[in-house]
C-alpha cells in the first residue's frame, strides 16, 4: 500500500502536483494524463526518488522521508528508457549488480541470474554487451533487474512508449503475469484497459479515479471534449 498525505511538489517557483490524497492498494493501477500533468513526479515520489515539499509518501508504513531504504527495498522503478537504468558492461553483471545487497555465495548468485536470463529470453546474450541490445531486449533487462529484487511494488513509467507492437506486447504480458502490486504510468490507454483502477491526473491534481471505463471516458472528454 502506498498512501499520499496532502502532498505538493514543486519545482522550483513551479507547482507540479497539489494536495494529492490517495491510497494505493490495489493490485494494478493506471496512471495516466497529458504531459506535464505531474503523473511521473507522482510516481517518483512513491519510492522516493522524489521527496514531497509539503506532505507525506508512506509505502506500507514506511515514511520516504525517514525511511528512504526501507521504502527502497520494497518498491523496484522500471524507467522509460532502459539505457538509464542499464549501468554494466554486459546483460549478465548488469542482473548480477542487482543482487550485490544480498551478498550471495557466487555459485548461487550465478544460478539465479542463469535463471532469470532464461525467463526473459535474454540466456543467449548473457555476455552480450547490454547497451548494445535491441530496445525490447533492453526493456526486458531493465524489468529483469528489478524483479530480481524481489520487490513488494513495482513501478513502470511509459515502459511501452519507445517499444514496437512485438516488443509492446511482451512487456505487457510481463505486467499481466506479476503477482507483485502494479503501478503503470502510460498514455497507452489500451495497455490499462483491464487494471483495477485508473488515476487520471491534469495541471498536477487527480481530475478523476475509478475503474479504467469511466476513467478513460473521462480522460477523453478532458482532452477532446
Amino acid at each position: 500500500m502506498i498512501e499520499f498525505d496532502h502532498v505538493n511538489f514543486r519545482f522550483g517557483q513551479r507547482t507540479v502536483l497539489e494536495d494529492i490524497t490517495l491510497t494505493l492498494s490495489q493490485q494494478r493501477i493506471g496512471i495516466i494524463g497529458l504531459n506535464g500533468s505531474g503523473k511521473s513526479t507522482l510516481a517518483r515520489l512513491c519510492n522516493g526518488l522524489l521527496i514531497p515539499s509539503e506532505g507525506s509518501v508512506c509505502v506500507h508504513g514506511y515514511d520516504t522521508r525517514k525511511d528512504l531504504p526501507a521504502v527502497r527495498a520494497q518498491v523496484g522503478f522500471v524507467f522509460q528508457d532502459p539505457d538509464l537504468q542499464i549501468i554494466m558492461p554486459t546483460v549478465g553483471e548488469d542482473m548480477a549488480f542487482s543482487l550485490r545487497g544480498r551478498k550471495l555465495p557466487k555459485d548461487e548468485q550465478n544460478s539465479l541470474v542463469d535463471q532469470w536470463l532464461s525467463d526473459y529470453g535474454l540466456a543467449d546474450h548473457r555476455d552480450h554487451p547490454a547497451h548494445l541490445l535491441s530496445g525490447g531486449q533492453k526493456q526486458l533487462l531493465a524489468i529483469a533487474a528489478i524483479l530480481i529484487t524481489e520487490p513488494k511494488i513495482v513501478i513502470f513509467d511509459e515502459p511501452t512508449t519507445l517499444l514496437d507492437l512485438l516488443n509492446r506486447t511482451r512487456v505487457l504480458d510481463v505486467i499481466a503475469s506479476l503477482t507483485q502490486q502494479v503501478l503503470v504510468v502510460t498514455h497507452d490507454l489500451d495497455a490499462v484497459g483491464d487494471f483495477d483502477r485508473v488515476i487520471i491526473l491534469n495541471e498536477g491534481k487527480v481530475v478523476a479515479d475509478d475503474v479504467p471505463s469511466k476513467s478513460v471516458k473521462a480522460y477523453r472528454q478532458l482532452v477532446l471534449g
